[in-house]
């Protein structure tokens, strides 16, 4: 897969895969966020920006609304 390959574009999509439980993908909101900060740590925008909802929201993660 392209996200394990280190694609900061696959990782946030393939995060949001996991954060709702897309194409008979389990929910899993722990791996959502791990692909999200892999993706926002490489300077993804979209990847920064549903990590900062997760935050924020207390998904996946403690509510941390200095973090988001």
């Amino acid at each position: 897969l392209a996200a394990d390959q280190g694609d900061a574009s696959a990782q946030s999509n393939l995060g949001v895969v996991h954060e709702y439980g897309l194409g008979g993908i389990s929910k899993d909101v722990v791996e959502a966020v791990r692909l999200y900060r892999l993706s926002a740590d490489q300077g993804e925008s979209i990847g920064q920006c549903y990590l900062g909802e997760n935050y924020m929201e207390g998904i996946g993660v403690e509510k941390d609304l200095v973090e988001a």
